[in-house]
């Protein structure tokens, strides 16, 4: 584990009103811990135990507080279903399928989302594909966050962030590079 939570999901999340919040492909929990300690209730969902298991131990390293507030699951994104309209915030951070997979999972993290609720969405933008860090060698891997919001029924929701924001980083080189994280931010209408 990183211990690093996303800044895209602080910079998104942090002036919500904590309530219930789901977290899919979680891996060891650095998001889902984050979210807990800022009085979120968190359905932490991956399709690693080993992942899993490294998350809740930490979470009680952290607090029995925060640990409490947390359900660790394990499920394959690709067939598993959240309870509808049972979130009010829907984290997806860099889960990059293929397209079909991907759209498939984002119309039932959509679904999750309860009225007046918050679905983020972040992923690796398409245009780093032109940089120096590495990527996944199948393009169809990334997204636009508008490809996201394309997904959404305008009547049903408010697109709040759709964007690819900067951020900079190192290459495996060492030099400083830009890369793009497309996020997406929407808000279910109530």
């Amino acid at each position: 584990m990183s211990g690093h939570v996303n800044p895209q999901l602080v910079a998104e999340v942090v002036d919500l009103s904590p309530g219930a919040a789901l977290d899919v492909g979680c891996g060891e929990g650095a998001d889902v811990i984050w979210l807990a300690e800022h009085g979120w209730r968190v359905t932490a969902v991956d399709l690693s135990t080993v992942a899993l298991e490294r998350g809740a131990a930490h979470a009680l390293e952290v607090g029995a507080d925060v640990a409490q507030r947390i359900t660790w699951l394990h499920a394959d994104l690709t067939d598993w279903v959240p309870v509808a309209a049972s979130y009010d915030l829907v984290s997806a951070q860099f889960m990059h399928l293929p397209k079909d997979q991907r759209q498939l999972l984002h119309r039932r993290l959509a679904e999750a989302v309860a009225p007046g609720g918050t679905l983020l969405v972040v992923g690796h933008h398409p245009s780093d594909l032109q940089t120096t860090i590495s990527r996944p060698s199948v393009p169809e891997l990334l997204f636009t966050a508008s490809d996201v919001a394309d997904s959404l029924a305008a009547e049903d929701w408010v697109i709040l962030v759709d964007e690819a924001r900067a951020r900079s980083t190192l290459d495996p080189d060492g030099h400083t590079t830009t890369i793009h994280d497309a996020v997406l931010k929407a808000q279910r209408r109530g």
